[in-house]
């Protein structure tokens, strides 16, 4: 399983038109979920997120979690984050799960976030999706549960 968070100081998830899913302060997670991917990878990232310090303390240093700003969450699978781009220019996904199995994976992860007690919006699962956001500083981190 893989996740890029980005920091954000606002950001939304549109489909067809209308906004699926807003934040202010807190991360956008872009959740990619791979054919041999369990529930113990989605523990392993969910563990990571939940306690992932890259908010300024009072001396200017990445050191408060998303719980310790009151931040919140805009969860959107993206099965691209499992592109194989080694051969030729156009990618391969092949690596990635199958809709069924990643969207059971990827509802376990964001049920699991809110079980931490944070706030979780998404996008539509398998939607084409427009994703708005304002990455603040920028913060941009990549989770990838293959490599503890």
């Amino acid at each position: 399983m893989r996740v890029v968070i980005q920091r954000v100081t606002k950001a939304k998830v549109i489909v067809e038109n209308e906004t699926v899913g807003e934040i202010k302060k807190g991360f956008l997670l872009l959740v990619g979920v791979e054919e041999a991917d369990t529930e113990e990878d989605v523990d392993y990232i969910v563990r990571k997120v939940v306690n992932m310090r890259i908010f300024e303390d009072d001396q200017e240093k990445m050191n408060r979690s998303l719980k310790d700003v009151g931040g919140d969450i805009l969860s959107i699978s993206q099965f691209t984050l499992h592109a194989d781009t080694k051969k030729g220019n156009r990618p391969s996904f092949i690596a990635a799960a199958k809709p069924d199995v990643a969207q059971e994976l990827y509802e376990q992860f964001n049920e699991k976030l809110r079980a931490n007690e944070l706030k979780v919006e998404t996008g539509v699962f398998g939607a084409h999706m427009d994703v708005a956001l304002t990455n603040d500083g920028p913060v941009t981190i990549l989770v990838d549960s293959k490599n503890k």
